[in-house]
């Protein structure tokens, strides 16, 4: 669907979005009406480069042609069928899946939220079968962000904010401790607490990577306490951070993690991935779901992982990064830049965040702001130095209005 074939002009459209939806986005003025590898494109046809990236979707480039060519193969063959059945699209993702990242079991959601959602349920089904009920809560870290489900904006370590404000009573079980402070952990850590639960980077809460030291403890903690080490890369895996999944960046792996974005190529789907000994107790009847493992999504998304793995993005993600990163440093007013391969954050020394975005946007770069002295990028893995130079031109003219 294009704004030409309803006869409508953009302030139109913009005017009948405002009267039938309820917007909890703060929207760009910009109509966005297609995609290709790193750029947008406007309804006029002004092209846009794209370092928000789908909130770090576009993995592959919009309107990737191997995933273009999956949804088509697939939507004209079966565009859906039930959990009831085994599904081709569904049985191959899996294994391609946990083959590349080396874990056993995988189940398949629709979102992020979702994806979490199932981890926190198995970690509480696990906690309640070993000690009978007595270990259940879980620690998460201040700062970050989980999803917006009861549970997992529970999880989000932010009380006070936004997030939770107005859904009290929270999700009980969760307690929060220090990010990158394993002291904080360990004394979070009761003999009621069943599992840990963090982001290898920060992303929501101003794109902080974690110390080699602070990973590498709670692996150690996690296997002295008996609990369960749980990695939420919702919005670090597949790539992002230089490594197919980011806790390959640490030589450590989790029991269970999550995935989304990035997997599915645009298409919403999900998944969370965990050893035997954690999945089997996430039995039949304990989770379920309708569309989660989607025929055409997970075609898609066996496309995107294969573009993601046999081009080797994970590659480009850390030399690009590295490159961008370090030509955002010199730019004025830049106080701290901060990341893990094409997942960057950039600080600035006062809170002039929103007035960059807004400025780059007139530009044409697009990018998120996650502080009011932050700005967030998280383009397509396929961009290159040159797209990076093109983005740093533009944001250098923002800071010098």
């Amino acid at each position: 669907m294009i704004l030409k074939d309803f006869g409508m002009t953009k302030e139109q459209l913009v005017e009948t979005a405002e009267k039938y939806m309820n917007e909890t986005f703060k929207r760009y003025d910009f109509v966005c009406d297609s995609s290709k590898d790193e750029y947008l494109y406007g309804d006029d046809g002004t092209e846009y480069l794209d370092f928000l990236g789908g909130i770090a979707v576009n993995s592959v480039g919009g309107c990737n042609q191997a995933v273009i060519d999956a949804i088509k193969e697939q939507s004209e063959q079966m565009i859906h069928a039930s959990n009831y059945f085994y599904t081709v699209p569904q049985t191959m993702l899996a294994k391609l899946i946990c083959e590349t990242i080396g874990m056993d079991k995988i189940q398949f959601q629709n979102s992020g939220a979702e994806a979490n959602e199932a981890m926190i349920k198995m970690a509480r089904k696990y906690g309640n079968d070993t000690s009978g009920g007595k270990r259940y809560k879980i620690v998460t870290a201040y700062n970050s962000f989980h999803g917006r489900t009861l549970a997992t904006l529970s999880a989000t370590g932010q009380p006070g904010s936004a997030i939770h404000k107005g859904f009290e009573p929270l999700v009980d079980g969760f307690k929060y401790a220090e990010y990158n402070n394993l002291k904080s952990f360990e004394e979070a850590c009761t003999d009621d607490v069943i599992a840990v639960m963090i982001e290898p980077v920060e992303a929501e809460g101003g794109v902080y990577p974690a110390t080699q030291e602070f990973i590498t403890g709670l692996r150690e903690l996690c296997d002295k306490k008996g609990m369960l080490l749980l990695f939420d890369e919702v919005q670090t895996g597949w790539a992002r951070t230089g490594a197919v999944m980011a806790y390959m960046n640490y030589n450590v792996k989790p029991d269970a993690v999550t995935m989304a974005k990035a997997m599915g190529g645009g298409m919403p789907i999900a998944a969370m991935c965990a050893t035997n000994e954690a999945m089997q107790h996430l039995s039949a009847g304990s989770h379920g779901t309708t569309f989660g493992g989607n025929p055409v999504c997970c075609a898609a998304s066996y496309a995107a992982v294969n573009e993601i793995v046999g081009k080797d993005l994970s590659r480009n993600a850390k030399e690009v990064g590295n490159y961008f990163m370090s030509e955002l440093s010199k730019l004025p007013h830049v106080k701290e830049v901060r990341g893990m391969g094409l997942l960057v954050g950039v600080e600035f020394d006062s809170d002039i965040a929103m007035d960059v975005k807004h400025d780059a946007f007139d530009n044409k770069l697009l990018m998120s702001v996650i502080k009011p002295n932050t700005i967030r990028m998280v383009p397509p893995l396929i961009v290159t130095k040159e797209d990076c130079d093109k983005a740093v031109s533009i944001i250098k003219k923002s800071l010098a209005i």
